[in-house]
Protein backbone atom coordinates (compact mmCIF):
# COMPACT_ATOMS: atom_id res chain seq x y z
CA UNK A 1 0.00 0.00 0.00
CA UNK A 2 1.20 3.39 -1.25
CA UNK A 3 -1.10 5.26 1.78
CA UNK A 4 0.19 5.43 4.85
CA UNK A 5 -2.91 3.50 6.76
CA UNK A 6 -5.60 3.50 4.87
CA UNK A 7 -7.50 4.63 1.12
CA UNK A 8 -11.05 4.92 0.17
CA UNK A 9 -12.58 5.32 -3.44
CA UNK A 10 -15.99 6.59 -3.09
CA UNK A 11 -16.79 5.78 -6.86
CA UNK A 12 -16.56 2.22 -5.99
CA UNK A 13 -17.40 2.60 -1.93
CA UNK A 14 -13.93 0.75 -2.42
CA UNK A 15 -11.79 0.68 1.11
CA UNK A 16 -7.93 -0.35 1.53
CA UNK A 17 -5.96 -0.89 5.24
CA UNK A 18 -2.67 -1.22 5.57
CA UNK A 19 -1.73 -4.45 7.67
CA UNK A 20 0.20 -2.46 9.58
CA UNK A 21 -3.17 -0.77 11.43
CA UNK A 22 -3.80 -3.97 12.91
CA UNK A 23 -0.94 -3.05 15.61
CA UNK A 24 -2.23 0.00 16.66
CA UNK A 25 -4.86 1.00 19.57
CA UNK A 26 -8.64 -0.20 18.44
CA UNK A 27 -9.31 3.63 18.78
CA UNK A 28 -6.90 4.67 15.94
CA UNK A 29 -8.02 1.85 14.06
CA UNK A 30 -11.76 3.26 14.68
CA UNK A 31 -10.36 6.41 13.71
CA UNK A 32 -8.70 5.61 10.22
CA UNK A 33 -12.31 3.53 9.46
CA UNK A 34 -14.40 6.40 10.87
CA UNK A 35 -12.10 9.04 8.59
CA UNK A 36 -12.48 6.90 5.35
CA UNK A 37 -16.10 6.34 5.97
CA UNK A 38 -16.32 10.36 5.58
CA UNK A 39 -15.17 10.27 2.56
CA UNK A 40 -18.03 8.31 1.06
CA UNK A 41 -19.95 11.61 1.99
CA UNK A 42 -17.35 14.45 1.31
CA UNK A 43 -14.11 13.51 -0.89
CA UNK A 44 -12.14 15.64 -0.32
CA UNK A 45 -10.53 17.13 3.07
CA UNK A 46 -12.23 20.60 3.46
CA UNK A 47 -14.17 22.10 6.06
CA UNK A 48 -17.16 20.28 5.57
CA UNK A 49 -14.75 17.02 5.83
CA UNK A 50 -13.54 17.88 9.19
CA UNK A 51 -16.92 19.24 10.38
CA UNK A 52 -18.28 15.29 9.87
CA UNK A 53 -15.27 14.11 11.38
CA UNK A 54 -15.80 16.59 14.41
CA UNK A 55 -19.42 15.08 15.00
CA UNK A 56 -18.38 11.21 14.69
CA UNK A 57 -15.15 11.36 15.96
CA UNK A 58 -14.31 14.05 18.72
CA UNK A 59 -11.13 13.01 19.61
CA UNK A 60 -9.77 12.48 16.17
CA UNK A 61 -7.14 14.89 16.00
CA UNK A 62 -5.47 13.35 19.15
CA UNK A 63 -5.80 9.69 17.37
CA UNK A 64 -4.41 11.25 14.39
CA UNK A 65 -1.22 12.87 16.34
CA UNK A 66 -0.14 9.30 17.35
CA UNK A 67 -0.58 7.34 14.45
CA UNK A 68 1.54 9.57 12.73
CA UNK A 69 3.58 9.28 15.60
CA UNK A 70 3.90 5.59 14.63
CA UNK A 71 6.83 3.86 12.35
CA UNK A 72 4.99 2.32 9.58
CA UNK A 73 7.09 -0.24 7.10
CA UNK A 74 5.86 1.21 3.75
CA UNK A 75 7.33 -0.95 1.01
CA UNK A 76 10.20 -3.10 0.00
CA UNK A 77 13.17 -2.06 -2.63
CA UNK A 78 15.83 -3.71 -3.07
CA UNK A 79 14.93 -6.29 -0.33
CA UNK A 80 15.39 -3.80 2.11
CA UNK A 81 12.47 -2.27 4.68
CA UNK A 82 11.87 1.53 4.09
CA UNK A 83 9.71 2.81 7.11
CA UNK A 84 7.75 6.63 6.73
Amino acid sequence: MKTKWGSCNPQTSSFWFNLELVKQPPACIECIVVHDLMHLVKRHHNDHFTTLLDQHLPNWRSLQLLLNQSVLVHERRGGELVFI
